[in-house]
């Protein structure tokens, strides 16, 4: 099922649309006055629900719903297919990506900076002189070159191992509350990302992860690599998460001690008192 499939499916979807700034933070109300709820990044095609003055409400294909400026967004046309869903398109692997508007780093600056998992729509892949650039077509449908190595095609989902050395990129990057991009990520959006590279469809809150359907519960005295760890206060509600990597060692995005991505130790007196559950993909 196509993402506009996906987006109708759930609902009042008035219109479609694609995200155009590098990270678009959605909010609980049409005001930057009210919580952040979550993101959307560059190139995610989105549902409109209500537009109201420069704000537009909007689904994303996790089926999060919240307000963003409507600049942050491209409407798409009646019968206009959604951007990046076919045809040959490159995927962001570094953490961050520069996009020029010419096939050169010295000239001139970035046109823009999108993060891991942009899609780019490739317009052109030259075979000579400037086989290291590839044109692209950005979701605003402007023009721009992206440097192959920054990019790949048609990644596969990734083993346990592979997931686990993925995460550890991560270390350092800052907490960010109702972050799901490298730009910043928060407990459940890490989360729920590195196991979207396993070609896992996670939802995207702490407690709706621990809830779902696609996993089963797991013995703490049985915890395996890629095993999902959640975490609560009073004991029983979840609010935080994390991917066991082994050696009594998980990674996550949290504020305790330093507001990172950072490797944890499940032995830890803060973590043991607030664990909860573990899970594993079934």
């Amino acid at each position: 099922m196509g993402i506009l499939a996906v987006l109708a499916a759930a609902g009042a979807v008035v219109s479609s649309g694609v995200v155009v700034r590098p990270v678009a933070n959605l909010y609980s109300g049409p005001s930057e006055a009210t919580d952040v709820v979550s993101q959307a990044i560059c190139s995610a095609g989105v549902g409109i629900l209500e537009q109201r003055g420069e704000w537009a409400k909007i689904r994303t294909a996790d089926d999060y719903t919240g307000w963003t400026q409507r600049a942050n967004l491209r409407p798409l046309g009646p019968g206009e297919k959604p951007y990046a869903a076919a045809g040959r398109v490159a995927e962001v692997q570094s953490l961050f990506a520069h996009l020029y508007g010419e096939p050169g780093v010295t000239r001139r600056q970035p046109v823009l900076t999108v993060p891991f998992e942009t899609k780019l729509e490739v317009a052109a892949e030259p075979d000579s002189g400037q086989g290291r650039w590839i044109q692209i077509r950005l979701p605003d449908e402007r023009p721009a070159w992206v440097q192959r190595g920054d990019v790949v095609f048609s990644p596969p989902p990734l083993s346990i191992p592979e997931m686990i050395e993925l995460a550890k990129r991560f270390l350092g990057l800052p907490y960010t509350w109702g972050g799901t991009s490298s730009y910043g990520y928060d407990c459940s959006g890490f989360a729920q990302m590195l196991c979207r590279r396993r070609g896992i469809p996670l939802p995207r809150d702490a407690q709706p992860q621990a809830d779902w359907e696609g996993l089963r519960p797991v013995e703490k005295a049985d915890l395996q690599p890629g095993d999902l760890l959640y975490f609560g206060c009073p004991a029983g509600k979840i609010t935080h998460t994390g991917v066991y990597l082994g050696g009594g060692e998980f990674i996550n995005a949290t504020v305790h001690v330093r507001p990172v991505v950072q490797i944890s130790r499940l032995e830890e007196e803060h973590w043991t008192r607030l664990f909860v559950a573990a899970r594993r993909p079934k």
